[in-house]
C-alpha cells in the first residue's frame, strides 16, 4: 500500500511536467509560430530542462502533434457539451456547428489547428487527429439525421469530410471578421440540404 503512493506521486509529477511543457509550447507556437519556436525556448518558458522535454516528446514536431491533439480534444469536448441535451440529430449538427465556431475563438486555436497544423504535421496527420476526436461523431450525426436512409460508410465519410471542411473555412472567415450568425445560418442551410437528400 505504501508503494502505491510514490508511484502515484511520480505519475502526478510526470503529468504535471508534461502539462507544463504542453502549455509553454502552445503559448510559443501561438505567439511565434512553429518555425520560430525552438526547444530551448520551450524548456525555458516551462522552467524545465531539455532532458524533461525529451523524456516526454521525441522532438519538437512530436510536441506540436501533442498540442494539436489536446486542442482538438478541447474543441470536440465543447461541441459534445453543447449538443448533450435532447436535440434532434439535425439540430445537433447545427448547434454543434455553432459550438465549433465558438470553440475556435480560443486565441491561437485557428493558427494551431487550421494553419500551422496542416503545414507542420501534414494533411493525413491532421485528418487522423480529427478522426480521433470529431469525425466519428460528425459521421454518426449525419447518419442519424438521414435515417431511415442508410448511407454507405464511404459516402458518409466523404459527407463528414466535406462538412468539416466547410466548418473550417467558415471558422477562418469568422476569424477574419465575418459574421458568425451568417455562417451558422448558412451552414444550417447546407446541413438541411445535405440530410434531406
Amino acid at each position: 500500500m505504501q508503494q502505491e503512493s510514490p508511484r502515484r506521486s511520480n505519475r502526478e509529477r510526470s503529468d504535471t511536467t508534461r502539462a507544463a511543457i504542453l502549455d509553454a509550447a502552445r503559448g510559443l507556437f501561438v505567439a511565434k509560430g512553429y518555425a520560430e519556436t525552438s526547444t530551448p525556448d520551450i524548456v525555458s518558458a516551462a522552467g524545465l530542462t531539455r532532458g524533461a522535454l525529451y523524456h516526454h516528446f521525441e522532438d519538437k514536431k512530436a510536441l506540436f502533434h501533442a498540442v494539436a491533439e489536446r486542442e482538438s480534444r478541447d474543441v470536440a469536448a465543447s461541441i459534445e457539451q453543447a449538443t448533450a441535451d435532447g436535440l434532434t440529430a439535425r439540430d445537433a449538427l447545427k448547434v454543434g456547428g455553432r459550438a465549433y465556431f465558438e470553440a475556435m475563438r480560443e486565441p491561437g486555436r485557428i493558427r494551431l489547428l487550421l494553419l500551422d497544423g496542416p503545414a507542420v504535421l501534414g494533411k493525413h496527420a491532421m485528418m487522423a487527429i480529427d478522426a480521433a476526436n470529431a469525425q466519428r461523431t460528425l459521421e454518426e450525426g449525419i447518419a442519424e439525421a438521414m435515417a431511415p436512409t442508410v448511407v454507405p460508410a464511404d459516402k458518409l465519410s466523404a459527407m463528414a469530410s466535406l462538412l468539416s471542411a466547410a466548418f473550417d473555412r467558415a471558422a477562418l472567415d469568422i476569424a477574419d471578421g465575418a459574421s458568425t450568425d451568417l455562417y451558422a445560418e448558412t451552414i444550417g442551410t447546407l446541413i438541411d440540404r445535405m440530410v434531406s437528400t
